[in-house]
């Protein structure tokens, strides 16, 4: 699916109750792999989650994820790893996300450094996207990355 949007207003700074929707167990397929998501309930300042790619019976990708409330407003921390636990980022580096706008079941945080935004969507059927936001012409363009089913 690709979309557009031209209103994205930083409301507030978020908080976890924006991004809740997301917590349980998600699962997808996409060229070959199986992805598979795990998010926890908010509890105190952050949720947590963690996502593995598996290809052929075998993990080719783990990413671990962090969203914190920070003293600037919510916030999306991410590590990727290789099998092995070898991480792909430096020590001390991870990709971060501020938070941009929610409505009920939706809420788009922005890439720091690149002109990135991602968008967490609840969608009918117990569905849950990821969909990967780039400027084109002035609007925000969003495609789906990931669309995951709820397990049970």
């Amino acid at each position: 699916m690709v979309f557009s949007t031209t209103k994205i207003f930083a409301q507030n700074s978020g908080n976890l109750t924006d991004i809740e929707f997301i917590a349980g167990h998600w699962q997808t397929n996409k060229d070959g792999s199986t992805i598979e998501a795990f998010w926890t309930e908010a509890e105190g300042d952050n949720m947590v989650g963690v996502v593995r790619m598996i290809k052929e019976d075998k993990a080719t990708l783990y990413e671990m994820f962090a969203i914190e409330m920070t003293d600037s407003g919510l916030e999306v921390k991410v590590k990727h790893f290789k099998p092995g636990l070898i991480g792909l980022e430096a020590k001390d580096n991870y990709d971060h996300y501020t938070f941009l706008e929610s409505s009920k079941g939706r809420a788009v945080f922005e890439k720091q450094g690149n002109d990135i935004r991602v968008l967490y969507e609840k969608r009918p059927g117990n569905k849950f996207a990821i969909a990967i936001g780039k400027p084109v012409n002035g609007e925000w363009k969003f495609e789906d990355f990931w669309v995951f089913t709820e397990m049970k």
